[in-house]
């Protein structure tokens, strides 16, 4: 500790204590007789302790504000980090001094003078600087005004409304309270209303834009009493560009790559289904990419989630749309083999009864083929006669029953039946474009103009 430091902490004492008398040393080119009406005629007698105008009604402290720099906002815990230089006006009688000079006080003399406890209440965590000294300035006027001044980086909570991220709006505050002092010790005021805040015109912000801002004088109910409190509100709006190009543009170019499947022939098994199974997986990774910067809560259904939601939904039925194309085509090979082989039992044999040929362009209509009039071959010569009359007469009418119920099936199955699957495609190259932009233009009607 210098020679100088420990004089000065000596005249500080000597001064606290309420003496009269200097050690008749020089400090640097000012000596006792100038430092007399000065610093120990305004500190004779003086106790911090006691606020100004005593027992003569409140304090007026006027505060203005330079924001120099938000440097995070965060969605996660929704609070955002500024710092300030918080500036504090107040009168205190005590400190007036002949002339028209104001006296700049070292900051760490800040212990010997009365000063508001002004606190921000919704601040997380918060310091003062301190490199290379603390970061405060005090300076007493003539008339007895005191200006004191801080530099303060605080984090600082805001309510956030997240149902339309990335489109959103967010509205925070920044509160100024006096911790013990109520309305009847202390008044808060704005010293030049909406312009004692300065800084936030010119700030630049990554993903943010200052709309605006204003400033509002309220009172703090507590169960201890009422107490002063200033509070700024500024309108921050996200720029959406950095989405468009991040999210919004890579999940539409995944939604129409799930689409060149339409135009991929269906026979093509493994080409179709790799880009259904491709196109759902990046989807995928794409969600869970655009929610890493998100809170994890269940109240907040934003805006991103619901088009990824209909991105992904788009891609999943473009592989479903295939999956169902394929199954009716191997259903229409299916009935397609079935006639041949019926049409070939039928030249290789004989028999009686109907055979129902189903034709492919109408699969719903059985083809009845009828039977000679003679008996089976086969049949042994012993036979009687009636006997031989009554097979005759039997099995033409288990024909037609049997017609008659297949006929019944194949008509409530036909409902279930393509007739052709290659219109499934065709089909779903104007269905799934048109259907994906009206849903679109849905979406940013609502979630811009709403």
């Amino acid at each position: 500790m210098t020679v100088q430091l420990q004089e000065l902490l000596i005249l500080c004492l000597t001064v606290a204590q309420g003496g009269c008398t200097f050690p008749s040393n020089h400090w640097g080119e000012w000596n006792d007789s100038q430092l007399l009406p000065t610093i120990q005629r305004l500190m004779k007698g003086y106790n911090r302790y006691l606020r100004p105008n005593f027992n003569e009604g409140p304090v007026e402290i006027g505060m203005s504000l330079d924001i120099a720099s938000i440097d995070a906002i965060s969605e996660i815990n929704m609070d955002y980090t500024a710092t300030i230089f918080l500036r504090q006006r107040w009168r205190d009688s005590r400190l007036v001094f002949p002339g028209n000079e104001s006296v700049s006080v070292d900051g760490r003399l800040v212990s010997l003078l009365w000063i508001p406890d002004t606190f921000i209440p919704d601040s997380k965590r918060s310091f003062l600087h301190d490199v290379t000294v603390e970061n405060r300035l005090i300076r007493i006027f003539s008339n007895g005004t005191v200006l004191y001044a801080l530099r303060i980086t605080a984090t600082i909570a805001c309510n956030m409304d997240l149902t339309k991220y990335p489109m959103d709006k967010q509205v925070c505050t920044l509160q100024l309270e006096s911790w013990g002092y109520n309305i009847q010790d202390v008044v808060f005021y704005w010293t030049r209303g909406n312009d004692s805040v300065k800084g936030l015109d010119t700030l630049r912000l990554a993903q943010y834009s200052v709309e605006s801002y204003y400033t509002s004088v309220s009172e703090a109910v507590y169960e201890t009493g009422h107490y002063p409190k200033l509070v700024l509100h500024f309108s921050l709006r996200r720029n959406v560009l950095f989405f468009i190009l991040e999210t919004y543009v890579p999940s539409i170019l995944l939604v129409v790559l799930s689409w060149v499947s339409f135009w991929i022939s269906q026979s093509s098994v493994p080409a179709r289904t790799c880009i259904g199974v491709t196109t759902v997986l990046t989807m995928t990774t794409l969600m869970m990419g655009a929610r890493t910067s998100l809170p994890n809560a269940n109240c907040f259904i934003k805006a991103i989630d619901v088009y990824l939601g209909i991105c992904f939904t788009f891609i999943f039925g473009a592989l479903l749309e295939y999956a169902c194309a394929h199954f009716y085509s191997m259903q229409h090979q299916t009935i397609e083999d079935l006639q041949r082989e019926l049409l070939r039992e039928f030249c290789e044999s004989n028999g009686n009864g109907s055979i129902p040929i189903v034709n492919p362009s109408q699969p719903s209509q059985p083809v009845e083929v009828g039977s000679p009039a003679e008996g089976p071959a086969e049949e042994p010569a012993n036979s009687d006669i009636k006997d031989h009359a009554t097979a005759k007469e039997k099995v033409p009418s288990q024909g037609c029953g049997l017609s008659s119920v297949k006929d019944a099936s194949r008509r409530a199955a036909s409902v279930f039946i393509v007739e052709n699957p290659h219109n499934i495609d065709r089909h779903a190259r104007t269905a799934f474009p048109t259907a994906f932009l009206f849903v679109n233009i849905l979406y940013w009607l609502y979630y811009l103009f709403l």
